[in-house]
């Protein structure tokens, strides 16, 4: 079950759902609008490799908005930090968004229990498209977990994403054992 805009504001009331900073306007029916933060990165690499830490060279956002390339994966942020210590979070791109064609993942849409941070966005688009920081770009939905968590994301020892951050998050697939 999806969380509605009532039970959101409850779950906030009780702590088990944080959203910073948070705006009633930005409430929908079962969700939460965010916004694109003003940091991008870029890896610094074309070809990227699974067992290395491939770095990233970072972009801020000028006021005039920046022009996104196809053919180019840009990691983002969302304004918002958010923290969910009883429901799944769950991030989709806003349609408004989609229809210009940008994407905001590419696979890691789900949270887990107990992620407690802002959310880096895995960017793409079909054809150049300017962006600028405080768009609306995605939404959240809560989904309610079946049965007891045993270990939540922000207790694991062996999570890569804990730190807290204004900026995206390169991937650390490197830390694996493969």
């Amino acid at each position: 079950m999806i969380l509605s805009d009532k039970r959101i504001l409850e779950e906030m009331g009780n702590g088990s759902i944080v959203i910073e900073p948070f705006r009633a306007e930005c409430l929908g029916a079962n969700s939460y609008d965010v916004h694109l933060g003003k940091h991008l990165a870029t890896y610094r690499n074309r070809v990227l490799d699974a067992k290395v830490h491939n770095e990233v060279d970072s972009i801020e956002i000028p006021r005039e908005g920046y022009v996104l390339q196809p053919n180019t994966l840009y990691l983002g942020v969302t304004v918002e930090y958010t923290e969910s210590h009883k429901h799944v979070p769950f991030l989709e791109g806003k349609s408004s968004a989609g229809r210009l064609g940008i994407n905001i993942q590419a696979t890691a849409g789900k949270g887990d229990v107990g992620f407690c941070n802002t959310w880096t966005l895995e960017i793409s688009c079909t054809q150049p498209v300017k962006i600028y920081a405080g768009m609306p770009i995605g939404q959240l939905i809560y989904l309610v977990v079946e049965g007891e968590i045993e270990t939540s994301y922000n207790t694991k020892n062996n999570a890569r994403y804990n730190t807290p951050s204004t900026r995206p998050v390169e991937s650390m697939m490197w830390m694996n054992k493969f």
